[in-house]
């Protein structure tokens, strides 16, 4: 599941047409740190989530790939 999510994020950054350091500035994280979120290295926090989920308007199931919708 860990790999979907960094694909998710990778493809809602590049439709919103934002650069890592754009999408990490508005979510105040260091731009290693975002990198790191979409290479799957990392697993972001369940609060910052729910943050991402609700900046770019989908669900925490969709971010997981449990739904495309």
């Amino acid at each position: 599941m860990k790999l979907k999510l960094g694909e998710r994020l990778k493809e809602l950054r590049f439709e919103n047409r934002l650069t890592q350091a754009e999408i990490a500035k508005a979510l105040g994280l260091n731009s290693v740190t975002y990198l790191r979120y979409e290479k799957s290295q990392r697993e972001p926090p369940l609060e910052l989530l729910i943050t991402i989920a609700d900046y770019y308007d989908v669900t925490l199931d969709y971010l997981f790939g449990r739904t495309n919708f």
